[in-house]
């Protein structure tokens, strides 16, 4: 596997790869890798010739005291799974690398952002842009992989990528869960036990949402008052919401189509905050 810390050595790999007809798979992470980011992984080696993923806690998407300083950087344990996986090439800049000293361009994200997230993470979505683009300028790939997890961020990544008319396609990927049905998160060891049994009220009010819904309910209020009630164990609600899966806001009342809608939840469970999503 090769290893690169520098973007114009990220750059030339990919290009000469290129250059030989092979297609790339580019698998972007924040490291303290899982089953969720290897399936991704996987899914990039069956889908194109070759797979580079990144490493880069990226700064810019988060607030003032959020986790950044205790984002958890298991970069030899990252490494081995990499080489197991057989991914072919790894980008492991440091911050100086991707925002050197001047640096204030930013991408400002679509309108998809300003919902959910956007509202409880104001500038979250304003670094993922940010980042995300300089990735795909620096690894120059035919495909990027997504897991469905971050579901608002695949949506604002997708739009940004038609908007901007950037040549890459963006592949959505499905949720990975634990056997429990616990969404896999890089943020779940930071659970302790009872905890982590009080953040399956996450995926719990997904199940009785997606439930309600295939017994024929449509009413959006009903939904999420159930929704609610299984996270009342949580320390924090921010949202418990049905939304349209395309533009993530309301769709009227009630679902009036199938396939139309999403259900997200974003909780925190002590100090740490959890999403999920199940479409519906």
């Amino acid at each position: 596997m090769q290893q690169f810390s520098n973007i114009d050595e990220t750059r030339h790999w990919c290009l000469q790869q290129r250059r030989q007809n092979r297609t790339i798979g580019l698998v972007p992470t924040m490291g303290a890798l899982h089953e969720g980011h290897l399936a991704l992984m996987r899914r990039a080696k069956r889908e194109c010739d070759l797979c580079i993923a990144t490493i880069f806690v990226n700064p810019t998407q988060f607030a003032a005291g959020e986790d950044l300083t205790r984002y958890p950087r298991p970069l030899q344990r990252d490494l081995e799974l990499l080489e197991r996986e057989n991914v072919d090439a790894v980008f492991l800049p440091d911050e100086s690398m991707m925002y050197p000293s001047g640096f204030g361009t930013y991408v400002s994200p679509p309108p998809v952002a300003l919902p959910l997230e956007g509202e409880s993470r104001p500038e979250h979505f304003r670094g993922v842009t940010t980042v995300v683009m300089k990735l795909f300028q620096i690894a120059q790939a035919d495909r990027a992989f997504f897991g469905q997890k971050d579901f608002q961020q695949l949506r604002v990544i997708e739009d940004m990528t038609r908007d901007l008319n950037v040549p890459i396609e963006i592949i959505r990927c499905d949720i990975v869960r634990e056997s429990d049905g616990l969404a896999m998160s890089s943020r779940n060891r930071y659970l302790n036990d009872e905890q982590r049994q009080r953040a399956l009220s996450l995926s719990r009010a997904l199940t009785a949402a997606k439930n309600l819904n295939q017994s024929g309910e449509r009413d959006i209020a009903t939904i999420e008052a159930v929704m609610k009630a299984e996270l009342a164990v949580c320390d924090h609600v921010d949202y418990a919401v049905v939304v349209n899966r395309t533009t993530l806001l309301p769709p009227t009342d009630s679902i009036t189509r199938p396939n139309e809608s999403i259900a997200l939840v974003a909780a925190r469970i002590g100090n740490t905050r959890l999403i999920d999503n199940e479409l519906l």
